[in-house]
């Protein structure tokens, strides 16, 4: 019996399999993606609701999320703001290397597993291996591109547009890396999570997910999406995924080496 090739990658490279999967990684060589393997000192493990990195914290390690999910927040004296979602395989806070401190949390959703880069090898992957190096600061730009598309969401469309929006990336991604179900999206998120990532209340959310169950294209129940038909739910969330840099005009199929 043949072993899938994202099997074999995850049994190749337990740690970072899922780093810049579906985009930049098929330029990387196996030598490369060995390299980075080895950038990992060693494991984490954090339960549910766990903040990994509080804001204004200094920080000499950056962190891959291995399993689970983690958000981004910024939180004020009365509410929290949900400003980004991590999978496994993403760099959570790679911007720590550079800023040493963050202007947000960094938060486990979920129980997650996480492997950890000390600054000090980044400062080695700089001098040495400028492929590398590149690979991780594509990893950054990529974090940017996905803000600039939630600040254009927030603005662009309603609540429920927003959490068809949010539901249509994260299976995207999940795709990228090979991780998706056809007709369930499995996430751990809250009723009070996805208010937070569409910036309005419980309330509003709930009755969002409702408009969404109402129009047949989808149903939400314990964070977990259900659906039949996720070209008419990218139809309604106005979804262009090329801001994802994996298929389409932005892809890196050329340009890279």
């Amino acid at each position: 019996m043949l072993t899938p090739p994202e099997a074999s990658s995850e049994i190749a490279f337990p740690q970072t399999a899922n780093f810049l999967a579906g985009r930049l990684r098929k330029h990387l060589e196996h030598d490369d993606l060995q390299y980075v393997e080895s950038l990992i000192d060693g494991t984490l493990s954090l339960p549910a609701r766990e903040t990994l990195v509080e804001r204004g914290q200094r920080t000499d390690v950056s962190s891959i999320l291995i399993s689970g999910f983690m958000f981004r927040t910024i939180e004020t004296s009365d509410r929290r703001y949900i400003v980004g979602v991590h999978l496994p395989g993403d760099f959570v806070d790679l911007h720590g290397f550079a800023l040493k401190r963050l202007d947000h949390s960094v938060v486990a959703v979920d129980d997650v597993k996480i492997g950890i880069v000390r600054h000090a090898t980044l400062e080695g992957v700089m001098q040495e291996r400028p492929k590398i190096a590149r690979a991780l600061w594509f990893a950054t730009l990529l974090d940017a591109s996905i803000h600039r598309k939630w600040i254009q969401m927030l603005e662009r469309l309603d609540a429920p547009r927003r959490i068809a929006h949010i539901y249509c990336e994260l299976q995207t991604r999940l795709e990228l890396t090979n991780r998706a179900s056809e007709r369930a999206l499995r996430t751990p998120f809250t009723q009070q999570d996805i208010a937070d990532m569409c910036g309005v209340s419980p309330i509003h959310a709930n009755r969002a997910v409702s408009k969404i169950r109402e129009l047949e294209l989808a149903e939400i129940r314990r964070g977990t999406l259900y659906t039949d038909n996720w070209d008419a739910l990218r139809e309604y969330a106005d979804f262009d995924p090329s801001y994802l840099y994996g298929d389409g005009p932005l892809n890196l199929n050329e340009g890279w080496d």
